[in-house]
Formats: structure tokens, C-alpha cells, sequence
């Protein structure tokens, strides 16, 4: 066996151990630190490290193995192409690496499990996937290669990324650089902005749908709950379900509104960015519900009061891109490239200042009391200028009975 491929085994044996919750990330790396300080002396698997350790049984290792090559096995049906490994799971599919025997290339293999193959509903949702995933063509975007079934397998190949997710770094408890933050979800933005050119929205932006390259290029992934703005048939048969992740879901979202458009994209690519640069996801609780419920109606904290390195600008443009009212949200995602783009150079984001403006402008509208802050940072509320108006008022009687009396007193003379 190559080196290359042991370390393949290697890196997909650790996976499937924290996957089965039977290592802990920090035992995998100590030990795959520890293979590769040996590599030149005495070569050891990752396998017979943790078993060194007693961070695996034996029993535990040849469970392991034996789940690598079930699911191998399940890929393998595919013909033209050579499975590697496993690479995850979710509740929809299982995706694996493999080689496209073709054109001796890597590529990633999305599979629909069997307890949802015969399932008309399920197998016509994973083809449309894979369709409007074909659609587009962007830099920002992983790329669709081919769907199809053999043998009752449903599959979609796709572009194999080399890397990590967002949600890695997120869940390791890193907080995002202003200036890093930005140069990710610019890419993102030019993601979506060629979906939306194509008539398509994501309607699930969060960071385990963001990869990341070694060369550090972002590419969106996972079309599983992309809809075409013109599916009118689709949207009815949706509307008043609550579509997304409860995290960076947007309000609309989850009122399950018919005419959902770009703006719940930039909802929950806001969000994505406040948990990038504050470290925690802008609403959290015990219960997706009550997660969600915050979302409707919680005032969101700005980002730049959890984290104070942070500039006006990119707090502005997070609270802009997660306002609740859609009037109050940026009108389009190219709007939204503006302004990251103006923050990142160091100047003002004239277009969420100027949705700060009409969104205070709307308030006096409606007889809301704004605050006014003076030259001595003084803050003139409603009983302030009452008092001041009513001081006025007896002022100026007074004066008007001085006069009067002095009147009189005149005449008597």
C-alpha cells in the first residue's frame, strides 16, 4: 500500500471513530500527531496507535472496519467510479469520496440512503438537487458532475473539496478576524449572487453548507433545499412549513411565507457572519422552536457590543442583512457586496446607513420617539421636551401679566 493511501485509511478510520462517538477529536490528533513523527522510524496506522493508547478496543477497531467496508460497499455499485472512503452522513444521504476511474480524478458521491429509495417523494427532491445544482457554474460554488441510479442506488456526483467546513473551525470555538470574515463571506456573496442571477435560492446558508479549500477558496455546497424563484407550484405546496436551519433561518422562513425571494439568503448569511465574528450564533436556546421564536422576536444584539474589536461598519451590515422586516433588510445581494466590500477598504456602508435612516424615518412616521443625541452627547427623550415645552408656556404668562399689570399702572398714572 502506498504511502498516500495509508494515509487515506488513516484520515477516514478517525472520522468514523469520532463519527461513532468512540474517540475524541484531541485523541485523534494526538495520535495522528504521533504517526507522523514516526513515519521515518517505525511506521504505525492510526488504527494501532489508538489501540496503543486505549483510546480503542479491539472489539471497538474491528467495528470500525467493518462499517468502512459496509460502506464502501454501498457506493461501490456505481459503475465508473472507485469509492475511497466515507466522508459523512446526514438525514438525507451519506457522501463518499471516490475516484472517477474516467478521468483519473477525486470526486465526492452524495447517496440517497435505502430506507428513502422507495420513496417517490424523497427520490424526486435528491434529482432536483442535483439538477439546479447543474446550473451553475461559479468559482464559489461545488460543482455538479452527474445524478443518476444503478442497481436502486441513487446517486449525485460532485466536485470533491479538498479541506474543511466553516462549522470546523466554529465548533473548535474559533472567533473570525474581522478582515478573514469578510474575505469568506465576499466569496459567498458572489456565490449567491450568481444563484440568484439564476433565478435559484439556497434557503440553507450556515457554515456546515461552507467548505474551504486548502488555497483558501470558499465554496458553497448542499442544493438539498434549493428552490427556483419561478416554482410557484413548489412554494404553495410548502407554504406555512418552516424550511431551513433554526440557527441562521430567517423569519419568513419560518412562518413558511409563499413569496420567499434572495433576502432569506442574506438573512442567513448575516447570521453566519455574526457567529463568525462573535463566536456564537446570534439566538440560542434549549429548543429549535424556541430558537426560532427568537428570530421573529427578539431585538438582535450588535455584533460589535459582543466583540469590540469590531468596526461600526461590519456590525451595520450584520444587523442590515438580519433585519427582521424584509423592507428593513437589504433589497438584493449585490447591495450586500457593496457594502462588505466598502468595509473591507475601510469606508462607510452607505447602503445599510442609509436602511438605518429610512428604518428611523418610518419610526417618527408612526409618532415612535427617536432618540437625538446633542453636541454634549445629551439624550432629549419625550417628558424632557414636554417639561421644556410647558416651561415655555408659563414663562410666557408670566411676562404677559407683568405687562398687563404694568399697563394699568401707566393709565393710573
Amino acid at each position: 500500500m502506498s504511502s498516500n493511501d495509508s494515509t487515506n485509511q488513516d484520515t477516514i478510520f478517525g472520522r468514523m471513530a469520532i463519527e461513532q462517538n468512540l474517540c475524541t477529536e484531541n485523541e485523534i490528533q494526538k495520535c495522528e500527531d504521533r504517526r507522523q513523527s514516526l513515519s521515518s522510524e517505525v511506521p504505525m496506522t492510526l488504527e494501532e496507535l489508538l489501540l496503543k493508547h486505549g483510546y480503542l478496543t479491539e472489539t471497538q477497531a474491528d467495528r470500525l472496519k467493518g462499517s468502512i467496508t459496509e460502506s464502501k460497499g454501498e457506493a461501490g455499485r456505481i459503475p465508473g467510479y472507485k469509492v475511497l472512503g466515507k466522508l459523512g452522513s446526514g438525514a438525507m444521504a451519506v457522501v463518499y469520496k471516490a475516484k472517477q476511474l474516467s478521468l483519473d480524478r477525486t470526486v465526492a458521491i452524495k447517496v440517497l440512503p435505502h430506507r428513502f429509495s422507495e420513496k417517490p417523494n424523497y427520490i424526486t427532491r435528491f434529482y432536483k438537487e442535483g439538477k439546479l445544482a447543474a446550473k451553475l457554474n461559479h468559482n464559489n460554488i461545488v460543482q455538479a458532475i452527474d445524478v443518476g441510479e444503478s442497481g436502486g442506488l441513487y446517486y449525485f456526483i460532485m466536485e470533491y473539496v479538498e479541506g474543511k467546513t466553516l462549522y470546523d473551525d466554529l465548533s473548535k470555538g474559533k472567533v473570525f478576524a474581522e478582515d478573514e470574515a469578510l474575505g469568506i463571506v465576499i466569496q459567498l456573496a458572489n456565490a449567491l449572487q450568481h444563484a440568484h442571477a439564476h433565478g435559484l435560492i439556497h434557503r440553507d446558508v450556515k457554515p456546515k453548507n461552507i467548505m474551504i479549500n486548502k488555497q483558501g477558496i470558499v465554496k458553497l455546497a448542499d442544493m438539498g433545499l434549493a428552490r427556483e424563484t419561478s416554482d410557484i407550484k413548489a412554494a404553495k405546496s410548502e407554504k406555512g412549513k418552516a424550511f431551513g436551519t433554526p440557527y441562521y433561518i430567517a423569519p419568513e422562513q419560518i412562518r413558511g411565507e409563499l413569496n420567499i425571494d434572495g433576502r432569506a439568503d442574506i438573512y442567513a448569511l448575516g447570521a453566519t457572519l455574526f457567529h463568525m465574528v462573535t463566536g456564537r450564533v446570534p439566538f440560542d436556546a434549549k429548543s429549535p422552536s424556541e430558537v426560532m421564536r427568537k428570530h421573529l422576536k427578539e431585538v438582535l444584539t450588535p455584533p460589535d457590543h459582543i466583540n469590540t474589536a469590531l468596526s461600526a461598519g461590519i456590525s451595520e451590515v450584520i444587523e442590515v442583512m438580519m433585519a427582521k422586516k424584509l423592507k428593513d433588510r437589504y433589497n438584493s445581494i449585490e447591495a450586500v457586496l457593496a457594502d462588505l466590500k466598502a468595509v473591507q477598504e475601510g469606508q462607510a456602508p452607505l447602503r445599510a446607513r442609509q436602511k438605518f435612516s429610512m428604518e428611523n424615518l418610518g419610526q417618527l412616521e408612526q409618532g415612535m420617539a427617536v432618540e437625538i443625541e446633542s453636541n454634549e452627547d445629551k439624550v432629549y427623550n419625550e417628558d424632557t421636551i414636554t417639561k421644556y415645552k410647558v416651561g415655555v408656556v408659563i414663562l410666557g404668562a408670566l411676562i404677559a401679566l407683568l405687562l398687563v399689570v404694568l399697563f394699568f399702572m401707566t393709565v393710573g398714572d
